[in-house]
């Protein structure tokens, strides 16, 4: 029997239920699933049509970005050290007015992908406007995904009436909705604060119908909270759950500013939670009590949030920030350890994202999203615990092979699928004319 692919030679971390490691393991694949997980053979592994060697490196689940804007790699470092509101409202939302259309959009995700798969990110859940060419970079990529497409209340790109801004979100989902195996149609309200009652109840409702994922902007700031509590006498989250917005298929984004009741909310409901910790901290919005979510219960993913927030797309990155500032907040180092924000990067955050019978562990059955990681970085040697070493350690740089349903999309540092210099020099291109229009000269 010959297979398609395998992966062989290192310890191999499943992030199953067991959360098996196998020292010495082998991943084999036929036709894009993974079909068997096992020890690696005295002899070597079995044949196959091709295979990509470990040489002791981690082999581990491809790691889910659970949030994030990926066309937003357009203003990287546009508007940096400003607050959360300053930041969106005087230089983010009128960027993206002036700027966005169809081929920024394309361009921008193709970057963000490029990013993400050099890193070890196989899957991620964007929330964006003109979402169809965020699906087609996507396509070209060779990633997995979940694309909801934006709601707000006033005008954005590609919905210049807000009155209709439902209605074009479900157009999105309608017609992506069981049409690539890769990608998902979701549902995205930015935030209770930019969004009407109505707006959300419509919107909610409405990506009830069609049986995808509900994202929203949640609790980001304590001025968001107190804002809310003024206004409705709710907290964000008791806010959305006394709106009937919260449930299973619902991904509630940062939940920072948030409270035991809050939490309580979260888990009675089912609703899933995306925690941003280096977007968090550079715009100093907070520290989401993910120590207290995970110690209830609540299903909790990490996200990177958007190119131009962060300002990257690492999540072995936002790992270590996850672990260390729960650590720093709670001053506890036993608080948040290396297994947990490993498992939210991974099976869990699959799971948050509506992709847990998909991807995010090693098992039979599952897509073969894979990474491998370089024996060649000093960073990961030695090695005592796998797990430990790939969260306090590693970094996207230290991702050698990615594989997404079976493909080989990274060889030896190497995007296969498309031009990562072209990508590059599209958005320098578009990024030339930002600066320009904002009176900046010299290079993007």
């Amino acid at each position: 029997m010959e297979w398609d692919l395998v992966v062989h030679g290192g310890p191999v971390i499943t992030a199953d239920a067991l959360e098996t490691v196998l020292p010495a393991g082998m991943v084999c694949v036929r036709n894009g699933r993974i079909a068997s997980v096992a020890a690696l053979p005295p002899k070597g592994p079995p044949p196959a049509r091709d295979t990509l060697d470990a040489q002791g490196a981690p082999i581990l689940p491809g790691l889910v970005n659970t949030h994030t804007h990926a066309p937003m790699s357009l203003f990287r470092g546009l508007a940096d050290d400003l607050p959360l509101m300053e930041w969106l409202n005087g230089h983010i939302f009128p960027a993206e007015a002036r700027f966005i259309n169809p081929e920024t959009v394309f361009a921008g995700a193709l970057l963000s992908c490029a990013e993400m798969l050099l890193s070890g990110t196989t899957a991620f859940v964007d929330g964006y406007f003109l979402e169809e060419h965020v699906a087609r970079a996507v396509e070209v990529s060779g990633m997995r995904a979940v694309l909801g497409h934006g709601v707000i209340d006033f005008p954005a790109p590609g919905v210049p009436d807000p009155g209709r801004n439902v209605e074009a979100a479900m157009a999105f989902v309608e017609r992506r909705l069981g049409r690539h195996s890769r990608i998902t149609p979701s549902v995205f309200c930015h935030a209770p604060y930019t969004c009407s009652e109505h707006t959300l109840k419509k919107a909610k409702a409405r990506a009830r119908e069609a049986g995808v994922l509900f994202q929203i902007h949640t609790a980001e700031t304590l001025g968001e909270r107190e804002q809310c509590v003024a206004e409705r006498g709710l907290s964000p989250v008791r806010y959305l759950e006394s709106l009937g917005v919260l449930d299973d298929k619902t991904l509630a984004v940062h939940c920072v500013a948030t409270d035991p009741e809050d939490i309580r909310a979260l888990l009675r409901n089912g609703a899933a939670v995306a925690a941003c910790a280096g977007s968090n901290m550079k715009l100093a919005s907070g520290v989401a009590p993910v120590t207290e979510m995970l110690a209830r219960g609540v299903r909790l993913g990490l996200g990177t949030d958007s190119p131009a927030s962060n300002n990257n797309l690492d999540m072995f990155r936002e790992m270590d920030l996850a672990a260390r500032l729960q650590k720093t907040a709670t001053g506890k180092p036993s608080a948040c350890p290396a297994r947990d924000v490993f498992l939210a990067a991974t099976r869990r955050g699959a799971e948050a994202a509506g992709l847990g019978a998909v991807c995010g562990s090693i098992e039979p059955g599952k897509r073969a999203d894979l990474a491998v990681m370089d024996a060649a970085s000093p960073r990961l040697a030695p090695c005592f615990s796998p797990v430990s070493a790939l969260v306090y350690a590693a970094n996207g740089g230290d991702a050698r092979h990615v594989v997404v349903d079976g493909r080989v999309l990274v060889r030896d540092r190497q995007i296969t699928a498309f031009s990562v210099r072209d990508a590059m020099e599209e958005v320098r291109r578009f990024a030339w004319q930002i600066r320009a229009a904002n009176g900046q000269g010299g290079k993007a």
